[in-house]
Order: structure tokens, then sequence, then C-alpha cells
């Protein structure tokens, strides 16, 4: 379909573009891993611990990055827990402040009577659904309303 591979997310070149992937990261020489090679290469024990050295190495990374991630992620759940902890450790401090106010009020008969909350309980008016409107721009500046749309 002639499609740009940098385009697509899943191709090796996108995420190596975005610096998702590991071939990118400078601190190990990964790119060598990612070349093709049509020679098959005859066993090498140098090779082979070389390899295994590199893989647990690429493993270490990928966890570290885990974690870094996981710890961004929940820096702000943290952040907010500490702010709500913050506001209740205030209100519990001026809390007699509160109770003050509201003895205060009740020593004025403030309270709401029956009628009061009849009144503030009651809904005025009918509901109705909003209903989104098509309107014209004329070029003279003016307005000119089409039709409803649901």
């Amino acid at each position: 379909m002639k499609r740009q591979p940098r385009k697509l997310k899943w191709t090796k070149t996108h995420r190596a573009l975005r610096g998702k992937e590991m071939i990118v990261d400078s601190s190990l020489l990964l790119s060598q891993f990612a070349k093709k090679r049509n020679i098959p290469v005859k066993y090498d024990r140098n090779l082979v611990a070389t390899t295994l050295k590199a893989m647990e190495r690429v493993e270490e990374i990928r966890q570290r990055r885990e974690r870094v991630f996981t710890k961004r992620r929940l820096a702000g759940k943290a952040a907010r827990d500490r702010q709500r902890e913050a506001d209740r450790r205030v209100v519990a401090e001026g809390e007699h402040l509160i109770r003050k106010e509201l003895r205060e009020m009740e020593e004025q008969n403030v309270p709401l009577t029956a009628e009061k909350e009849k009144i503030a309980g009651k809904v005025f008016g009918e509901e109705r659904q909003r209903q989104k409107k098509k309107a014209k721009v004329l070029v003279d500046g003016g307005v000119e309303e089409e039709m409803d749309v649901d």
C-alpha cells in the first residue's frame, strides 16, 4: 500500500523514531542486535556470553523504566492524597470555629421553617431537552436560523 513505515505505529522505525525502542538507547550498543543477518553465525562461546550479558542488561533497563513510569503515574495520586490530608487537618484544627458559628445560627433561630423547605425543594417550570440549533451567518453580519437538530 506504499505507506511510510515511520507513520505506522507497529513498525520498528516508528518505535525507534519516537524513542520507544531500546535500539535508540545510547547507553547500550543494541543497534547490532536489530541488524539483519543473512549469513549464519557459527557457535562462539564469547559471543553467547556477551549476548547473555546484554540480555540481562536490557532486562534491568526495562525494569528500571517500568519503575520510573509507575512512580510518575502514581505521583499525581500521592499529591492529591497529601492535599486531602492537609485539608482534613485544617478542618480539624478549625472545627471549634465551625461549631461556634452553628451555635450562633441556632441561637438566632435561623433554621428553615416548613414553608421555606417546601419552596427550596420545589422545581419551578418544566424540564425540557436542550436542542441544538443550526444557524447561517450571513455576509452582512446577520444570522439566519435554519432548523433544530436533535
